[in-house]
């Protein structure tokens, strides 16, 4: 049985070793170790990395991957080692500070929420980017922001140090901790004095302030409760970090000052929908002159400028009703493509349209009588293709 040193001092970066077996893995090569401080995947915590080094060697195996199996914790290395060997065991600090700062504030975050309003966290991830706990009750918007207030202000003002227990079996009767399920044997007590008391297997800092800071970053509804996404310590750092660069950035591109870009893309938006609205009036103008210059011209092929997916359907729409044949509009550029809508009232233009998806690099579809699509061509290659197919080939001057 490996002696689990991570359980002793999770801060415990090296350490020495004997390697008492070894075997291909899928991954890699599988060993296991008499001690070992690397922590293997569990209790929603990811395993450690870093690697193993033999006395006197230059090269070092890399621990790619740490599991418990049937009791064993088995190390996943790049290269073999030979039973007996010892070695020096090096944790990926790093790796591991971070996953401590995200599995003890995940811990405040559920102790309180479970003190405030009574939520059982009834799942827990630790993703790579962020953590997801999920509650089985709804929280308020004003209870969520007062959530990340409480749990930052215990890091910030409480003191007291984590407390990692094994109580014995009558202790562990008078012990209100919270857990998933009920539990039997050695348990494990993890406690943040003042906001939580768990039973967990995992490795935490020693203090709250060691977490340094917590940003909630959204909830959601999820069956009868909520699904909370957080950051702690240096994530939380650097994804604040990001977000001010990006709002320095839309501050100087909208002339606002970093408090009121807010504001700013609210009157920019309000100034869109304006000229949206004013450019859809001129698009309906422009659309009603070609259908009734192109009125009984019998087929016709447009070639219309600067139009989205929505306009050139509707363009192709307003002409098709007029023209007494089929109307094939376009849309684009020589060098980025086409995008398309061809027409007929009553008709079926399937046949028309794998050939033009055949010829002109396209793809596309809808209905029989109106489909939409794109290609990858030149306006006359485009040009030529119709002039084979319509009846007449017309376009705007």
């Amino acid at each position: 049985m490996t002696e689990k040193l991570y359980e002793q001092d999770a801060f415990l970066v090296k350490f020495e070793a004997k390697v008492l077996s070894c075997a291909k893995g899928k991954r890699g090569f599988d060993v296991i170790l008499d001690r070992t401080a690397f922590y293997p995947e569990g209790g929603g915590q990811p395993y450690d990395t870093g690697r193993l080094e033999l006395p006197g060697a230059r090269d070092k195996v890399r621990v790619l991957e740490v599991h418990n199996r049937e009791g064993e914790i088995v190390h996943t290395c790049s290269h073999p080692l030979e039973a007996g060997t010892a070695v020096t065991g090096v944790i990926d600090w790093d790796r591991r500070f971070d996953l401590m700062q995200q599995h003890s504030g995940e811990h405040i975050v559920s102790g309180l929420a479970h003190y405030l309003w009574g939520c059982e966290n009834v799942g827990f991830h630790m993703g790579a980017e962020v953590i997801t706990i999920d509650f089985d009750r709804p929280l308020t918007e004003e209870q969520f922001a007062q959530l990340e207030r409480t749990a930052n202000w215990h890091l910030w003002q409480v003191n007291a140090p984590a407390e990692i227990t094994c109580p014995s079996p009558q202790e562990l009767e008078n012990i209100h901790y919270r857990s998933k399920k009920k539990l039997t044997g050695q348990v494990r007590i993890v406690t943040f004095p003042g906001a939580d008391c768990c039973a967990c297997c995992g490795t935490h800092v020693r203090c709250p302030a060691q977490v340094g800071l917590v940003k909630l970053l959204s909830m959601q509804k999820l069956r009868e409760g909520v699904r909370i996404e957080l950051v702690c310590g240096g994530r939380a750092f650097r994804y604040l970090d990001r977000a001010l660069e990006q709002n320095i950035q839309v501050s100087r591109l909208l002339s606002a000052k970093v408090f009121e870009t807010g504001a700013a893309v609210e009157r920019l938006l309000r100034e869109n929908e304006s000229l949206k609205s004013r450019l859809l009036a001129l698009e309906e103008s422009r659309f009603a002159a070609l259908a009734e210059r192109y009125s009984q011209a019998g087929d016709v092929l447009l070639f219309e400028d600067g139009l989205s997916p929505d306009g050139l359907r509707r363009l192709c729409d307003a002409v098709l009703h007029t023209c007494g044949g089929r109307c094939a509009c376009f849309s684009g550029d020589d060098s980025s493509g086409y995008k398309y809508a061809v027409g007929q009232l009553g008709g079926d233009l399937r046949g028309l349209i794998k050939e033009l998806n055949q010829a002109l690099n396209g793809r596309g579809g809808g209905k029989p009588d109106f489909v939409q699509g794109s290609v990858q061509t030149s306006r006359q290659a485009i040009r030529t293709f119709f002039q084979a197919i319509l009846s007449e080939g017309t376009e705007p001057l």
